[in-house]
């Protein structure tokens, strides 16, 4: 039997009272792309974190080619030509495309024209259209979760950790990342890739592992399982019994009417022209169309966010064109960010203060400035049991949540105020099979 190229033994991670990995026994051969698979909080993030040195592990050992290694920083994980591409965004806003990829990766004197022509060639071979003196800032979600991609392949490293790396992309881009992969591993590297959806799997894995309550639950063959066996194993029953039946719901009056709606940013290009739209009671309306085309800027528009050039928004028959961000939130819009970390919650709070900050001025908990601490963790613990969101309590902290979580938890506030319209921007990013279907 070979010696595996990395091997991780008997993993196991504890924050405070959640077990988020527990005996973990898992290893990637030289060649080989293992998919991890696992619902919401099963722990796959937190156990690619440990052998990317983001976490340390309360128990058990890592080994590279048989001989036990210690990781004990992201530089560390460098060192051993490990590379990790993350669910949510290590990049700085404020920096270029071409600084954020060569950031901690250059010395001394930099000459940037040859910096920004190699990068801009290892987009171009990888398919990805960036333009890589613009700021992240001024980048879509989409596109800056290619910088991400682009930053892991600038490494050159022999071991590649993608975690849910196909969230924001195009069809087309998604095509062009599975070649890559697919190529990257024939040249004898190997890749563990984290992610919820299926089809992706079972076109390029070789083998998989799925993880469940922190441990594993499963280890297979490509060849020997299908989708259907995949998703049981995950969340211990079929996609096939969360079938709701036909949606038979009707169309009520209009809800929200946008006519003529333009955005057009001083000495700039326009990001909306002339968007006409109705959205009725009972409508689900979908946008689609590939990331920077105006999805993000036109939801911002809606929720008061962004300011419009001319057009206008009514919601209920009412003109809330000019209204602030709280009139539409009293009004009844709920807002889902695509970016939770940077737009949903603030990591550092916790739950029952998350959800206080999207209406600190309800009566519900706000009596005379007095906050009724009380009340608020009653309704937060109520929305975490009713969105099945796996958190020891009202009293976690946003950053101690899988990513999947933390997105429920956003889904669960805004739905906890009841509103008339709720605007959500790439709202399964993150989730599981059964927590999509949910």
């Amino acid at each position: 039997m070979s010696t595996p190229f990395f091997e991780l033994k008997n993993i196991s991670k504890y924050f405070a009272k959640v077990i988020a990995n527990k005996d973990v026994s898992l290893s990637v051969d030289r060649g080989e792309v293992l998919a991890l698979l696992g619902e919401n909080g099963a722990g796959k993030s937190t156990c690619m974190k440990i052998l990317y040195g983001l976490y340390q592990a309360d128990e058990g050992e890592i080994f590279k080619e048989g001989e036990r290694i210690s990781i004990r920083t992201p530089r560390d994980a460098m060192r051993y030509k490990i590379s990790m591409i993350q669910q949510h965004f290590s990049l700085v806003s404020a920096h270029t495309v071409t600084e954020n990829i060569i950031l901690g990766n250059v010395k001394g004197k930099i000459n940037w024209k040859e910096a920004e022509n190699t990068i801009q060639q290892l987009a171009h071979r990888y398919g990805f259209n960036v333009d890589v003196r613009k700021k992240i800032q001024d980048l879509s979600v989409g596109e800056q979760q290619k910088v991400e991609i682009l930053k892991s392949l600038y490494l050159d490293a022999n071991l590649l950790i993608m975690d849910e790396p196909t969230a924001v992309l195009t069809p087309q881009e998604i095509d062009n990342l599975m070649e890559f992969v697919e190529n990257y591993s024939r040249k004898g590297n190997a890749v563990i890739f984290i992610t919820h959806k299926l089809k992706e799997v079972m076109h390029v894995a070789n083998r998989i592992i799925v993880m469940r309550s922190g441990r594993i639950h499963g280890n297979v063959l490509k060849e020997a399982t299908n989708e259907m066996e995949l998703s049981r194993m995950m969340i211990e029953h079929s996609i096939e019994e969360l079938d709701k039946g036909e949606d038979k719901r009707e169309a009520g009056e209009v809800c929200l009417s946008v006519q003529g709606l333009t955005v057009v940013p001083r000495n700039e290009v326009p990001l909306l022209h002339d968007v006409d739209f109705d959205i009725h009671k009972g409508e689900i309306f979908g946008i689609a169309g590939v990331s920077g085309n105006g999805q993000q800027e036109l939801c911002m528009t809606l929720c008061g966010a962004m300011k419009p050039t001319s057009g206008s928004i009514l919601l209920n028959n009412e003109d809330i064109t000019h209204l602030s961000i709280r009139k539409r939130i009293t009004l009844g819009i709920g807002y889902v960010p695509s970016d939770r970390h940077r737009y949903g919650m603030v990591m550092d709070m916790n739950l029952s203060e998350n959800m206080f900050l999207k209406a600190s001025y309800s009566k519900e908990w706000n009596k005379n400035g007095i906050i009724n601490r009380k009340k608020l963790a009653e309704t937060t613990s109520r929305m975490l049991h009713k969105y099945d969101v796996k958190a020891p309590g009202p009293y976690a902290l946003a950053r101690e949540l899988s990513g999947g979580n933390q997105q429920k938890a956003i889904v669960g506030r805004e739905m906890a105020l009841e509103p008339d319209l709720i605007i959500a921007v790439q709202p399964t990013r993150g989730l599981d099979v059964g927590a999509i279907e949910y």
